[in-house]
C-alpha cells in the first residue's frame, strides 16, 4: 500500500475518532444531569462492575487533555459527578427510588398492570424515561426547599446565638467596668464619709458653745 494511501486512511481514521468523540460529548451534554444512568448511558440495576468500566472508556474517549473539543471540560464534569453518584450508597438508592416512583406513577396514570403488554414496548420506556424526569426535578426542587429551610433555620439559630454572645460579653465588660472602678468608688465613699462626719463634729460643737 502506498505512502499516501496509508496516510488517507490514517486521517479518515483519526476524523472517525473525533467525531465519536464529539457525539459523546455531544450525547452526555444532552442527557438529564440529575439522571445519573442516563450521563453514564446505563440501564438501572447494573452492577458497580459495569458503572466502572463504563466510565472509564467513556473518560478516555472525551478526556478535554485528548480532544479539542470546547465543551469536552464540562461533559467530563459531568460523566465524572454521574460516576461518583451511581457509587455513594446513598445517591444511588434516591436515584432508584425515583426511577421506581416514576414507574408506578406512569402505570397508574395509563390505568394498567405491570403485566400488561405495553410495559414492555419501547414507547412505554420512553414516557418512563420522560416521567423519570419529573420525579427528579420534584425531588430536585423539594430537597432544595428543604435546604433552604434548614438554612433559613440555622440562620435563625445563629442569630439567637450571637445575640446571646453579644449579651454575655456586655455583662462581662460592665462587670469589669464596675470592678475597675471599684477603688474610686471606695474612695468616694470614704470621702462622703469624712464629710458627713465633720459635719456632724461641727454641729456638735455649735450646740456646745450654745449650752455654755
Amino acid at each position: 500500500m502506498a505512502n499516501d494511501e496509508v496516510d488517507a486512511l490514517n486521517a479518515l481514521e483519526k476524523e472517525a475518532k473525533e467525531y465519536d468523540k464529539d457525539a459523546e460529548i455531544d450525547r452526555i451534554l444532552k442527557a438529564f444531569k440529575l439522571d445519573a444512568y442516563a450521563v453514564l448511558d446505563l440501564q438501572p440495576g447494573v452492577p458497580d462492575s459495569d458503572i466502572k468500566v463504563t466510565y472509564r472508556k467513556k473518560s478516555l474517549l472525551i478526556h478535554p487533555d485528548k480532544t479539542k473539543n470546547p465543551q469536552a471540560p464540562e461533559a467530563f464534569d459531568r460523566l465524572k459527578k454521574a460516576e461518583s453518584a451511581l457509587m455513594d450508597e446513598k445517591q444511588r438508592k434516591h436515584l432508584d427510588e425515583c426511577i421506581t416512583d416514576a414507574r408506578h406513577l406512569l402505570i397508574r396514570q395509563k390505568k394498567i398492570t405491570v403485566d400488561d403488554e405495553e410495559v414492555k414496548t419501547d414507547e412505554f420506556l420512553k414516557e418512563w424515561r420522560r416521567k423519570t424526569v419529573e420525579v427528579l426535578i420534584d425531588a430536585e426542587a423539594r430537597r432544595r426547599r428543604q435546604m433552604k429551610a434548614q438554612m433559613q433555620e440555622e440562620g435563625r439559630e445563629q442569630a439567637k446565638a450571637d445575640a446571646e454572645l453579644e449579651e454575655r460579653k456586655r455583662k462581662r465588660d460592665h462587670e469589669k467596668d464596675w470592678e475597675s472602678t471599684r477603688e474610686v468608688r471606695i474612695g468616694s465613699w470614704r470621702d462622703f464619709q469624712k464629710g458627713e462626719a465633720k459635719k456632724k463634729d461641727g454641729l456638735k460643737k455649735k450646740k456646745m458653745k450654745v449650752l455654755g
